[in-house]
């Protein structure tokens, strides 16, 4: 054995001998396997096949997507909007459980394109790994086409990408993209807010894909077991618990009820992303005393010792959506709402000033 092995290192290997060709190397040898990647492709085709619009032209496996605008829309607008999971991931790689990343990832562009009152109509994936896992790929495809079922779009297309060294063993990226169409007549941008307009919170189901960098610090820093249980769920339950997605009720509740603004609560938490949709004139004023934060949340602030003005602008603290209407309309909004399996509440209201967030 060579001193160099010894030492666990892997020898340098000897020059072929002169007049010799060294064996022809495949892309195998250099870490990418074709074939697993076409019998993923072959699994995908029966997990996609159930998300189909009819607006879909063709199948899976095109150079590229076709599909027609619904001919319900007079002035159809096109609005686009991508994603990702962040590092959600190394949570989730790390409890072994990988079926609502995909459901994260559709929710994440989704309800995006839902703030201006778009239809999402089709979603294309993208999945980068240094060394494929058919396991764990379909599993994850499976959870994007869930996400897409409960948002009623069509998962039409999407990219596998295996590239060895550029990834650590076992970890994998996830990129999502979505487009919706919205009627011309109806985009909903929060320039018709006034002061008086009441903010309705639609509870998220814990902190979504966002804030992750810092559990993961809270969580290593503790020392915590995923397994560890936090108010009757553990911490892989309550951590990776998927993305809420609000595309069907809120479509529903726009056909029926004027919907005056509304925002997405990503990263950034409720201080950064409602003055996204607020005009010029106006604020909001936001009662955190109006509904119980889950539990989840308090137990990352003791166990981090993460400033109540830091929570708020970094999680979302239980609010995953805010709907804004007028004050005549939010009775029968929460009503619709709670039908539709929700759980409204008088979140705040407009209010006149610049557009940033006032807690009270």
């Amino acid at each position: 054995m060579s001193k160099a092995k010894k030492r666990g290192r892997t020898p340098f290997p000897r020059p072929a001998k002169k007049g010799v060709r060294p064996r022809p190397l495949t892309y195998r040898d250099a870490g990418v396997d074709i074939d697993a990647g076409d019998a993923l492709v072959d699994d995908i085709g029966a997990i996609v096949k159930p998300t189909l619009r009819p607006e879909v032209v063709g199948g899976v496996g095109g150079f590229g997507a076709l599909v027609r605008i619904p001919k319900k829309y007079k002035a159809p607008i096109l609005v686009s909007g991508t994603d990702g999971v962040g590092t959600k991931l190394k949570l989730a790689i790390e409890a072994r459980r990988y079926d609502g990343l995909g459901i994260d990832l559709v929710a994440m562009c989704v309800n995006d394109i839902l703030v201006s009152g778009a239809e999402p109509l089709f979603f294309l994936d993208y999945y980068a790994t240094g060394k494929l896992d058919n396991k764990v790929a379909a599993a994850v495809i499976r959870g994007i086409a869930e996400g897409c079922r409960q948002a009623g779009c069509a998962l039409v297309g999407g990219e596998t990408a295996e590239m060895p060294g550029l990834y650590a063993k076992g970890d994998f990226d996830l990129a999502g993209f979505a487009v919706g169409v919205v009627e011309e007549g109806a985009v909903i941008d929060g320039s018709g807010l006034v002061p008086g307009d009441v903010l309705l919170g639609l509870p998220s189901s814990g902190p979504h894909s966002n804030g992750y960098s810092l559990i993961r610090k809270i969580v290593a820093r503790g020392r915590h077991r995923l397994s560890r249980r936090v108010a009757g769920a553990t911490l892989a339950e309550s951590l990776l618990a998927p993305t809420r997605i609000y595309v069907k009720p809120m479509l529903e509740l726009m056909a029926s009820v004027p919907v005056k603004g509304m925002a997405h609560v990503t990263g950034g938490g409720l201080t950064e992303n409602l003055p996204r949709v607020l005009p010029k004139g106006c604020g909001a004023a936001v009662d955190m005393g109006s509904f119980a934060r889950p539990a989840i949340f308090d137990w990352l602030q003791d166990q981090g010792g993460v400033a109540e003005p830091e929570m708020r602008r970094t999680f979302n603290c239980g609010v995953g959506f805010v709907v804004a209407v007028a004050p005549g309309d939010a009775a029968r909004a929460q009503q619709q709402l709670r039908g539709a399996g929700l759980a409204p509440w008088v979140l705040g209201e407009i209010v006149a000033g610049p557009p940033h967030v006032k807690y009270v």
